[in-house]
């Protein structure tokens, strides 16, 4: 068995990876997911969006949004638009999302939590703001604080 804890841990590289995403980080992983977690792992592409609770603009870059979600333990690895977000969902600021954000490559810092079935992302220092992933479905719904609601579905994966 490989644990989560064995694989190093990845970051976005200087300036994001580019438009072809890089290899699994969790790909020889054989832990099975952490009590309570959702499993979200799979290739997932935007089908719709929502803001306000009206649909997105069809020129909203959103919707060509593709990410790859990976598991393993209490580990989630979020690779998407040039990022790579590694962090353990054990809502601690040291081994949350330490990384930069899509806006410039700032640096963020992201505790990450296990609740009810859902993944949810806060940002340090941010009170109030929650990025969350669940299953409805067949779907995974990503909500982006109040910016938008998205819905995709699983292109590849389990």
């Amino acid at each position: 068995m490989t644990l989560a804890d064995e694989i190093p841990v990845a970051k976005t590289p200087p300036g994001g990876y580019g438009k072809a995403m890089p290899p699994p980080i969790l790909a020889g992983c054989t832990e099975v997911l952490a009590a309570g977690a959702p499993d979200l792992r799979g290739l997932w592409k935007v089908v719709s969006v929502e803001i306000n609770g009206q649909p997105a603009p069809a020129e909203h870059p959103i919707h060509s949004h593709v990410e790859r979600i990976e598991q393993g333990g209490n580990r989630v690895v979020v690779t998407a638009g040039g990022l790579i977000h590694d962090m353990r969902a054990d809502g601690t600021q040291e081994n949350g999302v330490n990384d930069v954000g899509a806006a410039n490559h700032q640096p963020i810092q992201v505790v990450a939590t296990f609740e009810n079935a859902v993944l949810v992302l806060r940002p340090a220092g941010v009170p109030g703001i929650e990025v969350t992933r669940h299953i409805e479905g067949d779907e995974l719904v990503w909500r982006y604080h109040t910016m938008f609601t998205a819905r995709l579905r699983r292109v590849a994966g389990t």
